[in-house]
């Protein structure tokens, strides 16, 4: 048996949700490309918000596919989410043509995803009406989240600026260093630890007869500037320290707003909780 999902008066339909985060997260990644035109770091900081962006649409997306009954699926959802990102990620930063890249890693996760779906209700037999859908959408929140925090840490996009690195050394000679990058330094499992629980905390923490979609989602964005406070320490490492500084006062100054709103709404929602009711199995307020 499955459940229905559906929107009630309050709520956002998760299509304006999918719509919003996609756009604003494609958009953010693109402002970050700034950083090649003025041969600059500085813009670095639209990464991390192009992988809150895409965060707040997955933790929605994971939200519709545990709504037919497979709570337990929650962290699962958030591993296979970035595990076949990732995949969709670095393919995309081979390809030549760097404005391209998050584009061609999106029709890739979307194919990961599809066939990932596929196999899930026709090869496992698990028969969830929403799996293709939500694992498409998963796949490619995985790989732009991960490209987001690479860019937010490397200022870049590209495969060149994921492996190459360099260290000064004592005659304050710089030295190319493959360790010293977001590849080659193992940063790619950080950054695929901080999105994947990003994505799968808000709705378990929020889960329950008092649901409510506008909480779920204000934590959402809590979790993500906590992972961009992360990443932007990382990125003293590999940027230029006022980079860094502007993108972790920027994450900083989210996370304070976020982390006060959530626990205003937490506050409204438990004083307005009287009574037992069942637990809602529909989208919004």
């Amino acid at each position: 048996m499955t459940v229905k999902v559906e929107v009630i008066e309050g709520g956002v339909p998760h299509t304006k949700i999918l719509i919003a985060g996609l756009v604003c997260t494609i958009v953010c990644l693109y402002l970050s490309y700034l950083n090649v035109v003025t041969n600059t770091e500085m813009f670095s900081f639209f990464g991390g918000l192009a992988a809150i962006a895409a965060l707040i649409w997955g933790s929605h997306t994971i939200k519709v596919l545990c709504s037919y009954g497979i709570g337990t699926g929650v962290p699962s959802a958030g591993m296979i989410a970035f595990g076949s990102g990732v995949i969709a990620m670095l393919l995309a930063t081979t390809i030549k043509v760097d404005v391209a890249i998050p584009i061609v890693a999106l029709v890739l996760a979307a194919i990961i995803g599809l066939i990932l779906g596929y196999l899930a209700n026709e090869v496992l037999n698990m028969k969830i009406p929403a799996m293709i859908q939500a694992l498409t959408e998963l796949a490619i929140v995985g790989a732009l989240t991960l490209m987001g925090l690479a860019v937010l840490i490397t200022g870049k996009f590209t495969f060149v600026g994921l492996t190459n690195g360099s260290v000064t050394l004592l005659n304050s000679v710089s030295m190319p260093s493959y360790q010293v990058s977001f590849i080659g330094g193992g940063l790619t499992a950080v950054a695929f630890l901080l999105g994947a629980i990003a994505i799968q905390h808000p709705f378990n923490a929020c889960l329950g007869p008092g649901w409510k979609q506008d909480r779920m989602l204000m934590l959402t964005a809590e979790c993500g500037f906590l992972s961009m406070i992360v990443a932007a320490f990382m990125s003293f490492a590999l940027i230029d320290a006022v980079s860094a500084i502007i993108s972790l006062l920027i994450a900083l100054i989210g996370w304070l707003y976020t982390y006060g709103e959530y626990i205003r709404m937490s506050k409204r929602d438990a004083y307005a909780w009287l009574d037992s009711k069942p637990i809602p199995d529909v989208e919004g307020h």
